[in-house]
């Protein structure tokens, strides 16, 4: 078996290629990245609080420790020539879609980044889908990893795609287009783009809707230092959960836009690649099916207090601070959402926050000199 995972420099795409590489030890991974990830904090005046190694680096150890099957071929996705050939080069059997530009606040600072993050995110993924059309089998299947923030914030419980327009339930209408930033905008393209596919080609498609990720480490990057993940507290890539986390580790307050009461779906970085890896082998259903990647939705003020709460066991001297909200949102939603699909994927108890987030924090006082440098793009 054939695999292309693109993003795998990313946050959540190395440790996705190590989990497969150790899960599907006889198929082979084609990584594919143009390392912009590590472009784009620089930019942010940040860097990864946990250090990280080249993709060389990372590949050689990888090696000595099992992980055979890992080849990276750097290149940008939103060249047509460079897809074209890479289908053309290889068999693929399966197509794993991580890669973007993944960030609201990088996306909204201006024209130009809004304008980028369109390009780079939807060209991309017309560049998969015309090459799948053109090279692929007639059973290649693409998994592609979305967002659930194209479902905004509406006043029912979300569903995992599609919505019913009827009251037999028989006519469904996708559900993608409410998005509160030009870089959700982006993904809800992809989702129209996905859905065109598979109805005129019948293009086999797996769409996640992928939550708030949070997470510093998995069991495969836990093997050695080489192997670690990149984890980004700025303000631009760092999500909540995470951020809370690097500020509670140099004692800074963690601080809340608005009330706080806005509820979030959540999944922790290993519940994202134990789900993926157990898709590579999933036998579709449907030829396109959704599942919306969460396991908890929480508030931010919950998570603020947990988070100090924990970190003051570890003895740091965090609190939680209110301040007024920038974000156009509403400040009370309380979001219902149904997983009851993707459940059944991830088939094994989901790690719970409040563990995940004590790991996190412990993992963060270690670097705690790194955040310190760069306090001013955590805040």
């Amino acid at each position: 078996m054939k695999i292309l995972l693109t993003g795998i420099d990313g946050y959540c795409g190395w440790p996705l290629a190590l989990s497969i590489s150790k899960y599907y030890p006889n198929s082979k991974i084609i990584g594919v990245d143009n390392l912009s990830r590590r472009k784009w904090v620089k930019f942010s005046n940040s860097d990864s609080a946990i250090p990280i190694k080249s993709m060389q680096k990372r590949l050689k150890t990888a090696k000595k420790f099992g992980f055979q099957n890992i080849k990276f071929i750097k290149g940008d996705l939103s060249s047509i020539s460079f897809v074209e050939r890479l289908f053309k080069n290889h068999n693929f059997d399966v197509i794993i879609h991580c890669a973007s530009q993944p960030s609201a606040p990088y996306a909204n600072s201006s024209l130009e980044k809004a304008i980028f993050t369109l390009k780079n995110n939807n060209i991309s993924l017309l560049n998969i889908l015309w090459s799948m059309k053109k090279f692929g089998k007639n059973n290649i299947k693409l998994i592609n990893t979305s967002t659930t923030g194209v479902y905004g914030q509406p006043n029912f419980k979300i569903p995992e795609g599609f919505v019913k327009i009827n009251q037999e339930g028989k006519d469904l209408l996708p559900f993608t287009n409410l998005g509160g930033s030009w870089y959700h905008i982006t993904k809800s393209n992809d989702l129209n783009n996905l859905h065109l596919a598979n109805r005129i080609w019948g293009t086999k498609i797996i769409d996640l809707r992928t939550a708030i990720v949070f997470g510093a480490s998995t069991e495969e990057t836990n093997i050695h230092s080489d192997l670690n993940t990149r984890f980004d507290f700025d303000y631009n890539f760092g999500v909540v959960i995470n951020r809370f986390c690097a500020m509670s580790a140099i004692d800074h307050e963690l601080t809340i836009y608005g009330k706080g009461q806005q509820k979030r779906p959540f999944v922790s970085l290993t519940d994202f690649v134990r789900s993926i890896t157990r898709l590579v082998s999933y036998k579709q259903i449907k030829s396109f099916e959704v599942f919306n990647q969460t396991t908890e939705l929480l508030s931010i003020k919950f998570l603020a207090n947990n988070i100090a709460k924990n970190a003051r066991e570890l003895g740091s001297k965090s609190k939680v601070k209110f301040i007024q909200n920038p974000r156009v949102e509403k400040e009370k939603h309380n979001m219902r959402m149904q997983n009851i699909n993707f459940m059944k994927i991830l088939k094994s108890k989901p790690i719970n926050f409040r563990e995940e987030s004590k790991h996190i924090i412990r993992t963060l006082i270690r670097y705690k000199a790194k955040i310190i440098k760069y306090k001013k793009a955590l805040l």
